[in-house]
């Protein structure tokens, strides 16, 4: 009898920034882990399940693993979407700092003097 255990781990992404779109994707990234918890419950189910034959269960077993790895991805692509969104939110603020920098606020290099 073949015996197939498999560990599954999802490493906790941090989602920061505000607006719909990081709660959407928190929201998300936290129902495609509770897929992944159900999927691995079934997966050990089926690792129990006496009624089948070695093969049906590998197969089983194969396309649970497909399906945990198919969201895995998601995650990680929704985390990447989210890390690109931040940096460029930040790009976003540095450029804006930048250009009030010299307009209305005087620098060393950029003061007018006004002697009467």
């Amino acid at each position: 009898m073949t015996t197939i255990s498999t560990s599954t781990t999802i490493g906790s992404g941090s989602t920061s920034g505000s607006g719909s779109t990081s709660d959407s994707s928190a929201s998300k990234i936290a129902s495609l882990t509770k897929q992944i918890t159900s999927l691995n419950d079934e997966l050990k189910d089926v690792a129990k399940d006496k009624t089948l034959t070695d093969q049906q269960r590998t197969q089983k077993q194969e396309t649970i693993n497909a399906q945990i790895q198919m969201l895995q991805a998601q995650i990680q692509q929704l985390q990447q979407q989210e890390k690109e969104k931040t940096e460029q939110k930040q790009e976003k603020q540095e450029i804006a700092e930048v250009k009030a920098e010299g307009i209305n606020r005087p620098t060393d290099t950029n003061q007018i003097n006004v002697y009467v």
